[in-house]
Protein backbone atom coordinates (compact mmCIF):
# COMPACT_ATOMS: atom_id res chain seq x y z
CA UNK A 1 0.00 0.00 0.00
CA UNK A 2 1.18 3.43 -1.21
CA UNK A 3 1.44 6.21 1.62
CA UNK A 4 -1.53 7.92 -0.61
CA UNK A 5 -4.07 5.27 -0.63
CA UNK A 6 -2.99 4.38 3.21
CA UNK A 7 -3.53 8.15 3.70
CA UNK A 8 -6.59 7.82 2.29
CA UNK A 9 -7.60 4.77 3.91
CA UNK A 10 -7.46 6.17 7.34
CA UNK A 11 -9.33 9.07 6.30
CA UNK A 12 -11.94 6.59 5.15
CA UNK A 13 -11.92 4.71 8.65
CA UNK A 14 -11.98 7.81 10.67
CA UNK A 15 -14.54 9.71 9.17
CA UNK A 16 -17.07 6.07 9.05
CA UNK A 17 -16.22 5.70 13.12
CA UNK A 18 -17.55 9.56 13.46
CA UNK A 19 -20.27 9.87 10.76
CA UNK A 20 -23.19 9.50 13.47
CA UNK A 21 -21.58 12.49 15.20
CA UNK A 22 -20.77 14.25 11.93
CA UNK A 23 -24.58 13.92 10.59
CA UNK A 24 -25.59 15.77 13.99
CA UNK A 25 -23.27 18.07 13.66
CA UNK A 26 -24.73 19.38 10.09
CA UNK A 27 -28.26 19.01 11.82
CA UNK A 28 -27.23 21.57 14.30
CA UNK A 29 -26.13 23.83 11.73
CA UNK A 30 -29.83 23.69 10.29
CA UNK A 31 -31.20 24.23 13.74
CA UNK A 32 -28.97 27.29 14.68
CA UNK A 33 -30.46 29.04 10.88
CA UNK A 34 -33.92 27.95 12.11
CA UNK A 35 -33.75 29.29 15.10
CA UNK A 36 -32.30 32.91 14.40
CA UNK A 37 -34.49 33.01 11.11
CA UNK A 38 -37.51 32.45 13.16
CA UNK A 39 -36.64 35.71 15.41
CA UNK A 40 -35.65 38.05 12.73
CA UNK A 41 -31.87 37.66 12.66
CA UNK A 42 -29.76 38.14 9.09
CA UNK A 43 -27.47 35.90 8.65
CA UNK A 44 -23.72 37.99 7.71
CA UNK A 45 -20.29 36.55 6.35
CA UNK A 46 -17.46 38.73 7.51
CA UNK A 47 -13.55 38.89 5.99
CA UNK A 48 -11.21 36.30 7.87
CA UNK A 49 -8.23 37.74 6.92
CA UNK A 50 -7.85 40.94 8.22
CA UNK A 51 -5.51 43.83 9.56
CA UNK A 52 -7.25 44.06 13.12
CA UNK A 53 -7.92 40.29 14.48
CA UNK A 54 -9.10 41.47 17.96
CA UNK A 55 -7.57 43.18 21.22
CA UNK A 56 -7.49 40.07 23.36
CA UNK A 57 -4.32 40.08 25.49
CA UNK A 58 -3.38 36.13 26.37
CA UNK A 59 -4.65 35.28 22.73
CA UNK A 60 -2.33 34.53 19.80
CA UNK A 61 -3.15 35.26 16.00
CA UNK A 62 -1.98 33.22 13.10
CA UNK A 63 -0.39 35.83 10.85
CA UNK A 64 -0.09 36.06 7.09
CA UNK A 65 0.03 38.42 4.24
CA UNK A 66 -2.25 40.50 1.77
CA UNK A 67 0.14 41.01 -1.81
CA UNK A 68 -0.86 43.46 -4.36
CA UNK A 69 -1.26 43.56 -7.61
CA UNK A 70 1.67 46.32 -7.62
CA UNK A 71 3.42 44.44 -5.47
CA UNK A 72 3.16 45.91 -2.25
CA UNK A 73 2.35 43.75 0.77
CA UNK A 74 0.62 44.30 3.86
CA UNK A 75 -0.26 42.12 6.75
CA UNK A 76 -3.16 40.24 7.64
CA UNK A 77 -4.72 37.91 10.34
CA UNK A 78 -6.92 34.96 11.06
CA UNK A 79 -9.37 36.47 12.91
CA UNK A 80 -9.96 34.93 16.42
CA UNK A 81 -13.66 36.42 16.27
CA UNK A 82 -16.09 38.72 13.89
CA UNK A 83 -16.72 40.54 16.34
CA UNK A 84 -16.01 43.66 15.51
CA UNK A 85 -16.93 43.21 12.04
CA UNK A 86 -20.51 42.26 13.37
CA UNK A 87 -20.88 45.27 15.52
CA UNK A 88 -20.22 47.47 12.28
CA UNK A 89 -22.94 45.88 10.46
CA UNK A 90 -25.42 46.53 13.63
CA UNK A 91 -24.34 50.10 13.38
CA UNK A 92 -24.43 50.44 9.91
CA UNK A 93 -28.00 48.41 9.74
CA UNK A 94 -29.51 48.38 12.97
CA UNK A 95 -30.59 44.72 12.22
CA UNK A 96 -30.19 41.42 14.90
CA UNK A 97 -27.10 39.44 12.80
CA UNK A 98 -25.76 35.81 13.46
CA UNK A 99 -23.06 34.07 12.25
CA UNK A 100 -21.46 30.76 11.61
CA UNK A 101 -17.69 31.63 11.49
CA UNK A 102 -14.52 29.84 11.16
CA UNK A 103 -12.07 31.26 14.13
CA UNK A 104 -8.34 30.64 14.70
CA UNK A 105 -6.27 30.94 18.05
CA UNK A 106 -2.44 29.87 17.34
CA UNK A 107 -1.43 27.32 20.41
CA UNK A 108 -4.88 26.49 21.69
CA UNK A 109 -4.85 22.05 21.49
CA UNK A 110 -7.01 19.84 23.96
CA UNK A 111 -9.96 17.77 24.09
CA UNK A 112 -11.81 20.90 24.27
CA UNK A 113 -9.37 23.56 22.23
CA UNK A 114 -8.76 23.32 18.33
CA UNK A 115 -6.40 25.90 16.73
CA UNK A 116 -9.13 26.71 14.17
CA UNK A 117 -13.11 26.19 14.96
CA UNK A 118 -16.64 27.38 14.64
CA UNK A 119 -17.98 30.02 16.53
CA UNK A 120 -21.40 31.02 16.41
CA UNK A 121 -21.92 35.29 17.45
CA UNK A 122 -25.26 36.82 17.30
CA UNK A 123 -26.14 40.85 18.45
CA UNK A 124 -29.30 41.91 19.14
CA UNK A 125 -30.56 45.57 19.19
CA UNK A 126 -32.52 46.39 21.98
CA UNK A 127 -31.33 43.83 24.12
CA UNK A 128 -29.71 43.82 27.80
CA UNK A 129 -28.18 41.12 29.58
CA UNK A 130 -30.52 39.50 30.84
CA UNK A 131 -33.23 39.19 28.00
CA UNK A 132 -29.73 37.75 26.02
CA UNK A 133 -29.72 35.35 29.05
CA UNK A 134 -33.21 34.44 28.41
CA UNK A 135 -33.04 34.24 24.67
CA UNK A 136 -29.56 31.82 24.94
CA UNK A 137 -31.82 29.60 27.47
CA UNK A 138 -34.21 29.34 24.87
CA UNK A 139 -31.67 28.49 21.75
CA UNK A 140 -29.70 25.82 24.00
CA UNK A 141 -32.73 24.03 25.25
CA UNK A 142 -34.30 23.74 21.19
CA UNK A 143 -31.07 22.79 20.18
CA UNK A 144 -30.04 20.57 22.78
CA UNK A 145 -31.82 17.35 24.56
CA UNK A 146 -33.68 17.70 27.80
CA UNK A 147 -31.05 16.30 29.52
CA UNK A 148 -27.29 16.18 29.16
CA UNK A 149 -24.79 13.94 30.01
CA UNK A 150 -20.76 15.23 30.11
CA UNK A 151 -18.65 12.47 31.93
CA UNK A 152 -20.37 11.90 35.27
CA UNK A 153 -22.52 15.20 34.82
CA UNK A 154 -26.15 15.27 34.25
CA UNK A 155 -27.36 18.40 33.69
CA UNK A 156 -31.24 18.78 33.19
CA UNK A 157 -32.07 21.77 30.81
CA UNK A 158 -35.54 22.14 31.77
CA UNK A 159 -34.32 23.30 35.26
CA UNK A 160 -34.26 27.33 35.00
CA UNK A 161 -30.24 28.51 34.44
CA UNK A 162 -28.38 29.21 37.54
CA UNK A 163 -27.64 33.20 37.14
CA UNK A 164 -24.74 33.80 40.03
CA UNK A 165 -23.15 36.95 39.60
CA UNK A 166 -19.23 36.91 39.63
CA UNK A 167 -18.91 38.68 43.61
CA UNK A 168 -21.87 35.82 44.91
CA UNK A 169 -19.44 32.81 42.84
CA UNK A 170 -16.41 34.29 45.03
CA UNK A 171 -18.31 34.47 48.45
CA UNK A 172 -19.86 31.37 48.23
CA UNK A 173 -16.79 29.51 46.80
CA UNK A 174 -13.60 31.16 47.65
CA UNK A 175 -14.90 33.15 50.48
CA UNK A 176 -13.71 36.39 49.51
CA UNK A 177 -15.23 39.98 48.27
CA UNK A 178 -13.94 40.22 45.12
CA UNK A 179 -14.89 43.59 43.99
CA UNK A 180 -13.96 45.21 47.79
CA UNK A 181 -10.20 43.79 46.75
CA UNK A 182 -9.87 44.68 43.36
CA UNK A 183 -6.44 46.01 42.65
CA UNK A 184 -5.09 44.36 46.01
CA UNK A 185 -3.94 40.97 45.12
CA UNK A 186 -2.30 40.27 49.05
CA UNK A 187 -6.20 41.22 50.04
CA UNK A 188 -7.79 38.81 47.76
CA UNK A 189 -4.88 36.44 48.73
CA UNK A 190 -5.71 36.89 52.61
CA UNK A 191 -9.71 36.50 51.89
CA UNK A 192 -9.21 33.23 50.10
CA UNK A 193 -6.30 31.82 52.19
CA UNK A 194 -3.57 31.39 49.61
CA UNK A 195 0.03 32.27 49.51
CA UNK A 196 0.27 34.98 46.41
CA UNK A 197 2.90 33.54 44.17
CA UNK A 198 5.83 35.17 43.10
CA UNK A 199 4.90 38.35 40.74
CA UNK A 200 1.05 37.48 40.36
CA UNK A 201 -0.89 40.06 40.45
CA UNK A 202 -4.62 40.61 41.68
CA UNK A 203 -5.96 39.50 37.83
CA UNK A 204 -3.74 36.30 38.03
CA UNK A 205 -4.88 35.55 41.51
CA UNK A 206 -8.55 36.35 39.92
CA UNK A 207 -8.44 33.84 37.10
CA UNK A 208 -6.30 31.06 39.27
CA UNK A 209 -9.12 31.22 41.97
CA UNK A 210 -11.48 31.08 39.00
CA UNK A 211 -10.24 28.37 37.65
CA UNK A 212 -9.61 26.51 40.62
CA UNK A 213 -12.37 27.14 42.96
CA UNK A 214 -15.34 28.25 40.85
CA UNK A 215 -15.28 27.17 37.30
CA UNK A 216 -14.86 23.47 38.21
CA UNK A 217 -18.19 23.28 40.67
CA UNK A 218 -20.50 25.30 38.49
CA UNK A 219 -22.82 23.91 35.62
CA UNK A 220 -22.89 20.80 37.02
CA UNK A 221 -26.66 20.09 37.66
CA UNK A 222 -28.30 22.98 35.29
CA UNK A 223 -26.12 25.18 33.06
CA UNK A 224 -24.96 28.32 35.14
CA UNK A 225 -24.38 31.88 33.79
CA UNK A 226 -21.56 33.83 35.56
CA UNK A 227 -22.55 37.57 35.54
CA UNK A 228 -20.95 41.23 35.93
CA UNK A 229 -17.51 40.27 36.00
CA UNK A 230 -14.94 42.73 37.69
CA UNK A 231 -14.37 46.23 35.57
CA UNK A 232 -10.91 45.24 34.74
CA UNK A 233 -12.33 42.26 32.73
CA UNK A 234 -15.09 44.61 30.90
CA UNK A 235 -13.32 44.06 27.53
CA UNK A 236 -15.80 45.25 25.62
CA UNK A 237 -18.93 45.50 28.02
CA UNK A 238 -20.64 48.26 29.27
CA UNK A 239 -20.29 48.87 32.94
CA UNK A 240 -22.83 48.58 35.29
CA UNK A 241 -24.37 51.60 36.16
CA UNK A 242 -25.25 50.47 39.59
CA UNK A 243 -21.86 49.73 40.48
CA UNK A 244 -19.15 50.59 38.44
CA UNK A 245 -17.25 47.91 40.01
CA UNK A 246 -18.37 45.21 37.92
CA UNK A 247 -19.22 44.62 34.12
CA UNK A 248 -22.49 43.50 32.26
CA UNK A 249 -21.32 40.80 30.98
CA UNK A 250 -21.76 36.67 31.68
CA UNK A 251 -20.13 33.55 30.58
CA UNK A 252 -22.10 30.52 30.20
CA UNK A 253 -20.88 27.09 31.74
CA UNK A 254 -22.19 23.76 31.09
CA UNK A 255 -21.00 20.02 32.71
CA UNK A 256 -17.75 21.58 32.98
CA UNK A 257 -17.78 23.32 29.28
CA UNK A 258 -16.84 27.28 29.34
CA UNK A 259 -19.49 27.59 26.27
CA UNK A 260 -20.03 31.66 25.81
CA UNK A 261 -19.11 34.61 26.09
CA UNK A 262 -21.64 38.06 26.20
CA UNK A 263 -21.61 41.85 26.46
CA UNK A 264 -24.00 44.38 27.21
CA UNK A 265 -21.83 46.44 24.13
CA UNK A 266 -19.90 49.65 25.25
CA UNK A 267 -20.93 52.41 22.65
CA UNK A 268 -18.62 55.02 23.97
CA UNK A 269 -15.39 55.33 21.24
CA UNK A 270 -13.42 57.14 23.64
CA UNK A 271 -13.85 54.52 26.43
CA UNK A 272 -13.19 51.70 24.09
CA UNK A 273 -9.97 53.06 22.79
CA UNK A 274 -8.80 53.49 26.37
CA UNK A 275 -9.29 50.07 26.57
CA UNK A 276 -8.08 48.98 23.40
CA UNK A 277 -4.83 51.35 24.17
CA UNK A 278 -4.27 49.54 27.36
CA UNK A 279 -4.87 46.07 26.53
CA UNK A 280 -2.43 46.34 23.16
CA UNK A 281 0.45 47.59 25.57
CA UNK A 282 0.03 44.44 27.67
CA UNK A 283 -0.18 42.48 25.03
CA UNK A 284 3.13 43.25 23.51
CA UNK A 285 4.91 42.97 26.30
CA UNK A 286 3.63 39.78 26.68
CA UNK A 287 3.89 38.91 22.53
CA UNK A 288 5.73 41.34 20.94
CA UNK A 289 5.25 39.48 17.55
CA UNK A 290 1.09 40.25 18.63
CA UNK A 291 1.31 43.74 16.68
CA UNK A 292 -1.01 45.33 14.77
CA UNK A 293 -2.58 48.86 14.69
CA UNK A 294 -6.27 49.72 17.00
CA UNK A 295 -9.09 49.02 14.59
CA UNK A 296 -10.01 52.60 13.45
CA UNK A 297 -13.25 51.66 11.70
CA UNK A 298 -14.58 49.78 14.78
CA UNK A 299 -14.32 52.67 16.61
CA UNK A 300 -15.75 55.00 14.16
CA UNK A 301 -19.04 52.95 13.84
CA UNK A 302 -19.27 52.97 17.45
CA UNK A 303 -21.07 55.88 18.03
CA UNK A 304 -23.93 54.53 15.81
CA UNK A 305 -24.15 51.16 17.58
CA UNK A 306 -27.77 50.82 19.14
CA UNK A 307 -28.36 49.81 22.62
CA UNK A 308 -27.89 45.97 22.24
CA UNK A 309 -26.16 42.56 23.53
CA UNK A 310 -23.67 39.85 21.61
CA UNK A 311 -22.89 36.44 22.18
CA UNK A 312 -19.86 34.26 21.05
CA UNK A 313 -20.99 30.30 21.61
CA UNK A 314 -18.57 28.26 20.91
CA UNK A 315 -20.25 25.64 18.30
CA UNK A 316 -18.18 22.83 18.34
CA UNK A 317 -18.58 22.43 22.30
CA UNK A 318 -22.38 22.83 21.63
CA UNK A 319 -22.10 19.59 19.45
CA UNK A 320 -19.60 18.03 21.91
CA UNK A 321 -22.82 18.53 24.53
CA UNK A 322 -25.54 17.00 22.25
CA UNK A 323 -23.72 14.25 20.94
CA UNK A 324 -21.76 13.45 24.19
CA UNK A 325 -18.32 13.37 22.49
CA UNK A 326 -15.31 13.51 24.88
CA UNK A 327 -13.09 15.31 22.48
CA UNK A 328 -13.68 18.28 20.29
CA UNK A 329 -11.61 16.05 17.07
CA UNK A 330 -15.14 13.41 17.93
CA UNK A 331 -16.82 16.23 16.27
CA UNK A 332 -14.95 17.43 13.11
CA UNK A 333 -15.07 16.60 9.60
CA UNK A 334 -11.16 16.27 9.52
CA UNK A 335 -8.95 16.72 12.21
Amino acid sequence: MTVLSAGLAADSARIAERLPLLERRSQMVRSVRSFFEERGYLEVETPCAVPVPGEEVHLRCFRTELERPDGSREARFLHTSPEFAMKRIVAATGKAVFQLARVWRNGEASNTHAPEFTMLEWYRPGADLSSLMDETESFLRALLPPVVHRSTDVIDLSLPFERLTMQAAFARYVGADLLGTAGDAAALAEQARVGLRNGETWEDLFFRLLLERIEPVIGRERPTFLTHWPAEQAALARRDPMDGRAALRFELYVGGLELANAFEELTDPVEQRERFVTDRKRRIGLSPDQDWPVDENFLAALPDLPPCSGIALGFDRLVMLATGAPRISDILWLA
